[in-house]
């Protein structure tokens, strides 16, 4: 959980029995039978079998220790001075001393009426009491576009940004736009050397150039608004250039070669032409494609910014002030390792440049200064650099223990059962795009969310389209649509449904079948609470397949449209809430709800 949260919790059957055993627990402390300094965290748990209630707590094992008592005697005790309670029917002691409550039935049916009556907003919550908290994800180097590796990330960070608002967050969306730096000048003058060979020259490109198509349809681009007006000559473009990897070089001083002659061949005006016009132009490939992919930012944050408002300076001052950072070789150097880092980090090379590392610093300090609490998810390759970003928070006067880095594994592809590569560099890879293609937004932005983040994931793309109960977004979405098609074939016989002759009657809903079912939909809002605050949006989806399963064993098993009418109307607004509820856990997800398939 994000710090300065506090812990308002939505007031379940779960919060009613915990408050109903810690004042059973104070009762026994007030009167000495329980020493007054103790002190216990009630943990209320699901029962996994309905003969043993509805839900169960340990606590009494927990207290057996420092209280020096039997568990089933503490168990007893405790139950004795529970106060009553409408909403629990019976409890009972389990095993060494579980404390086992079974639910008055009518309490749990109440949850079909407040999910009438709240709707969308079924699930929702203000625990965060508008906590102010930007999520920076995806933000992959505008060097080639997205392929389906940074789909995961922009799934998951679109997701956990929907589900922090749905808990209160006040929730800035972020994209980090690395518009400055050597990665971006390899791909100038990658771009450059591509339109080069459009104008004629014979190029050896460079083997750590960006190879991809968009390379040269940029230069392609170039060349129709520009003419020749960038050209030079191949000896001069090469003019002193050592040797590249393949003949036997350096391949990085090579690269690096070429981007200084590019810079001073081309002049100030036309390099920058050159380089922002590929930035611009991937770019808004990258807005277009994560757009039709239902990911949407608040502001897109440039890197050059923190330059031209003096971030980054104002950062290296802080640090060189603090004590934090000391010469050598002609740099200047962290002392991360003070904080626990393998070893210090270069913030201004000897040429007087700043790092990827000072900017990244100054961008977090500059964030934590607008007032925001920060959500990062990084790919997993950036495990290493969260502490040291922590510590030259720490060193800045900052509370490192606000900003929460959260990482994810890129997913491998498969089709036909063979893995499908990715290389930006290479320009061999599957794009974002082109899976969205292949089987829709919906099944990739499920999909990518129903693993944990941080766990490494096989995308099966026959799995992803195949119209099957192994298919688990399609499960979930057919129960929506048969509900949907219930819904339509009573106004095809004409028969009437209200809401309020259902919720009259729902004390009929005795079915094994009904009663798991509005079980799991007084579950939603603590599952979608945990989801939030978990970072984990597989929680959701875990739970969405579940409630999918109970409505279709219901749905086989039982018929809706019968001749009791009011066994009709509870079982309509049982069904039409848990299409509801399914509606709204989807959305969070990004994916649509069919009314039909």
């Amino acid at each position: 959980m994000l710090p300065g949260v506090t812990t308002q919790l939505i007031i379940t059957m779960k919060t009613r029995l915990a408050s109903l055993l810690q004042q059973a627990i104070s009762s026994l402390q007030a009167n000495g039978w329980l020493p007054e300094e103790l002190s216990v965290d009630v943990q209320i748990g699901h029962a996994r079998d309905a003969a043993h209630g509805d839900f169960t707590c340990n606590v009494a094992m927990m207290l057996a220790k420092p209280a020096k008592k039997n568990p089933r005697q503490i168990a007893e005790a405790i139950i004795q001075h529970l106060p009553d309670d409408k909403n629990v029917s019976k409890v009972e002691i389990a095993g060494p001393g579980f404390i086992n409550f079974f639910i008055n039935p009518e309490s749990q049916n109440t949850i079909i009426n407040t999910i009438l009556e709240q709707g969308s907003a079924f699930g929702t919550s203000n625990i965060a009491n508008g906590k102010k908290v930007q999520v920076e994800f995806v933000s992959a180097n505008p060097t080639g576009p997205l392929h389906v590796g940074h789909g995961r990330g922009a799934a998951y960070g679109a997701t956990v940004s929907n589900l922090l608002s749905a808990i209160g967050y006040d929730v800035h969306r972020e994209y980090y736009v690395n518009d400055a730096g050597r990665q971006m000048d390899i791909l100038a003058a990658s771009v450059w050397l591509r339109y080069l060979e459009q104008c004629g020259e014979t190029i050896t490109f460079p083997s750590n150039g960006y190879k991809g198509d968009y390379v040269l349809d940029i230069a392609s681009d170039i060349k129709k608004q520009n003419g020749d007006a960038f050209k030079a000559t191949t000896a001069d473009v090469f003019n002193n250039i050592p040797a590249d990897e393949p003949a036997g070089g350096d391949k990085e001083k090579h690269i690096d070669a070429l981007i200084n002659n590019a810079k001073t061949i081309l002049g100030e005006d036309n390099y920058k032409h050159v380089f922002d016009t590929a930035l611009n132009s991937i770019l808004s490939d990258i807005r277009e494609d994560l757009k039709g992919f239902g990911v949407n930012y608040d502001n897109w944050f440039s890197e050059r910014s923190l330059m031209d408002n003096k971030a980054i300076s104002t950062a290296i001052k802080k640090l060189k002030d603090s004590g934090h950072m000391y010469q050598k070789e002609g740099a200047w150097w962290f002392k991360s390792t003070t904080f626990g880092d393998e070893k210090d980090r270069v913030v201004i090379r000897d040429n007087g440049q700043t790092t990827y590392f000072a900017s990244d610093i100054a961008y977090h300090l500059h964030t934590l200064d607008r007032g925001y609490d920060i959500v990062d998810i990084w790919g997993s390759d950036h495990h290493g650099y969260v502490p040291r970003v922590k510590a030259a928070l720490q060193a800045m006067g900052a509370d490192p223990s606000r900003l929460t880095v959260l990482l994810v594994q890129f997913a491998v592809l498969y089709k036909n059962g063979e893995k499908m590569q990715m290389s930006t560099r290479s320009g061999q890879f599957v794009t974002l795009r082109e899976l969205r293609d292949e089987i829709g937004s919906d099944a990739a932005r499920y999909f990518y969310v129903v693993r944990k983040a941080e766990q490494h994931m096989d995308f099966d793309l026959d799995l992803a389209t195949s119209q099957s109960n192994e298919n688990p977004l399609f499960y979930v979405q057919y129960a929506h649509a048969r509900i949907c098609s219930v819904l339509r074939l009573l106004k095809e016989k004409n028969i009437s449904y209200s809401p309020n002759d259902g919720l009259v009657h729902v004390d009929k809903l005795a079915e094994s079948h009904e009663t798991s079912l509005i079980d799991a939909l007084n579950r939603y809002p603590e599952k979608l609470t945990q989801a939030a605050q978990q970072y984990e949006p597989h929680q959701l989806t875990h739970y969405l397949r579940e409630l999918a399963h109970l409505f279709h064993s219901y749905y086989n098993s039982h018929k809706f449209i019968i001749d009791d009418k009011e066994l009709m109307q509870a079982r309509l607004v049982l069904i039409i809430s848990t299409k509801q509820v399914i509606h709204n856990g989807l959305n969070l997800l990004g994916v649509n709800a069919p009314e039909s398939m």
